[in-house]
């Protein structure tokens, strides 16, 4: 199967590159959207420009567009264009989306602009308990940073990685403050700096936590470099 890919840089789209390695897909492109506004509604805010690098390293054609609409349909027509267009020199049968398939409004939306170009749009890991596929990642060596943070209890986790050591504390603190655990809702997006599908690893040099208010937040990244695997950080 040949497919398109979601790709916002985080967790849930790295997994789906990785689920769709792991099933032999085709993957022809990855596709990556970032608003120039907050209040965006199918895509993350904060670091997605990174995908670029990412997109480096696994060595997959990339297309990032901006957006600077609010409105779950008119961002949809930005994927549909995308994909209109290279259907024409690089045909795809579907476009997989990261996640459970809980972000109903994401996948509803692009469901609904592809459906006139007879792709399909699926959740790439839909039915699995989020805490499981995070625990999966970790236990692979992805590494995960949370560079936005939307609710009550998930400030202090702004800038940090989740570590096989640290994520029974994040179970906690969903429990106390009753976040999602998979951060679905926009709680929180993340950054997926390394893992066993990259060659290379993405190192975050210099940022700076961007508050908000009291419960939300962004990092804005000021220095990243490109490393091999076997190299090491200097601090």
């Amino acid at each position: 199967m040949r497919v398109a890919i979601m790709y916002s840089g985080g967790k849930d789209s790295t997994f789906a590159i990785d689920h769709a390695m792991e099933k032999g897909w085709d993957i022809r492109y990855l596709i990556s959207i970032k608003p120039t506004r907050t209040d965006c509604y199918l895509f993350h805010y904060a670091t997605v420009e990174h995908t670029k690098e990412l997109a480096e390293i696994l060595k997959i054609p990339h297309v990032l567009e901006k957006c600077s609409v609010a409105d779950p349909e008119k961002e949809a027509e930005i994927v549909k264009k995308i994909v209109e267009k290279k259907q024409k020199t690089d045909p795809i049968n579907a476009v997989v989306l990261g996640g459970t398939g809980l972000q109903e409004t994401q996948l509803r939306s692009i469901q609904n602009a592809l459906r006139p170009l007879g792709i399909e749009v699926f959740a790439s890991h839909a039915g699995e308990e989020h805490d499981l596929v995070i625990e999966q990642m970790l236990n692979k060596g992805y590494e995960i940073m949370i560079t936005q943070v939307a609710s009550d209890g998930l400030m202090p986790w702004l800038g940090r990685k989740l570590t096989k050591e640290n994520f029974d504390e994040l179970r906690r603190d969903s429990v106390m403050y009753k976040f999602h655990i998979g951060f679905e809702g926009g709680y929180a997006d993340t950054l997926v700096l390394d893992g066993p599908i990259f060659d290379k690893k993405l190192v975050v040099e210099d940022f700076k936590r961007v508050v908000e208010d009291n419960y939300s937040g962004h990092v804005k990244i000021n220095r990243l470099r490109i490393l091999n695997k076997e190299e090491k950080v200097e601090h």
